[in-house]
């Protein structure tokens, strides 16, 4: 998490400078998980508020705890068992982000329309997910192969779960996630120009 502020959040020097400004910016942590990410911004821009969010219980419950034992206490930084898909969640923010999460999600369109919302126009979302190859080739290379054993045994199981769902895996190519991002009504999908083994970086605008 280390790397989220340092080269992440740097990648888009507005969105580094509006996190460091006043009034304090508002953050949407999507699919928070047990609160790392959040933790990590929370720290790396003290003027910022974080909102986590999750709709696992377990996660919530943990990322709490990991806040306390971080020193973060009070509001700056809070995690909530609530729908990112809340109207009253809309407009509330100025920046959203989800990590490693969208493509096991059963209905992906739908979360990132309700990311668009959260931020509203011209608002920007940060998307970080897997790193693949652009299309399928019988001898893919390790990390290739990986993904498709990530995919099989766990993503993929867990974003069929709830039906209807686009059934996506870990193996969410480039074109697959610009389709997404196109239906869920962004007016622009950006790759970030950052080089790392496991991820790619799509910045969304309202």
């Amino acid at each position: 998490t280390h790397l989220l502020a340092q080269e992440w959040i740097a990648a888009m020097p507005d969105i580094a400078a509006r996190l460091r400004a006043d009034p304090p910016a508002r953050v949407a942590d999507i699919g928070v998980g047990q609160g790392w990410s959040s933790i990590a911004l929370a720290k790396a821009f003290p003027r910022a508020h974080i909102d986590g969010l999750d709709l696992d219980p377990a996660s919530i419950s943990a990322a709490r705890e990991n806040a306390a034992a971080a020193g973060l206490t009070g509001e700056r930084v809070a995690f909530h068992l609530r729908d990112a898909g809340d109207p009253a969640l809309a407009g509330q923010y100025d920046f959203a982000l989800a990590i490693e999460c969208i493509h096991d999600m059963p209905r992906p369109v739908e979360v990132l329309q309700a990311m668009r919302r959260l931020v509203g126009a011209g608002g920007t979302v940060l998307i970080v997910d897997e790193r693949v190859e652009d299309t399928f080739t019988p001898n893919g290379d390790a990390g290739e192969r990986m993904m498709y054993a990530f995919s099989v045994l766990h993503c993929l199981p867990v974003g069929l779960v709830e039906q209807p769902s686009a059934g996506t895996g870990a193996v969410m190519r480039r074109t697959i996630f610009r389709a997404y991002a196109e239906a869920a009504g962004y007016a622009d999908v950006t790759e970030l120009p950052l080089t790392h083994n496991t991820f790619r970086f799509y910045r969304l605008t309202a």
